[in-house]
């Protein structure tokens, strides 16, 4: 499976006045990698469910902070 935090540098114009922002992050959900889903996938317990707001783990994405666990322009 593909990462689910991509990166990508914006241009930054010769005469910017503005401070640059080197690495801009953005997060892909994992939906966007399973064609269909298919029957008879494994679940979670439903405490876990409840816990972790999604049934299969194949669809479970972890929320992280904005930099949590990365510094600024750190590539994943």
């Amino acid at each position: 499976m593909n990462s689910q935090y991509k990166a990508w540098v914006p241009y930054r114009g010769p005469f910017d006045p503005c401070p640059p922002i080197r690495v801009k992050w953005y997060s892909t959900p994992p939906n966007l990698y399973l064609g269909f889903q298919q029957p008879d996938l494994p679940q979670f317990s439903p405490m876990e469910a409840l816990k972790l707001g999604v049934l299969w783990p194949v669809l479970y994405s972890p929320y992280e902070g904005r930099f949590e666990g990365r510094e600024w322009g750190e590539h994943k």
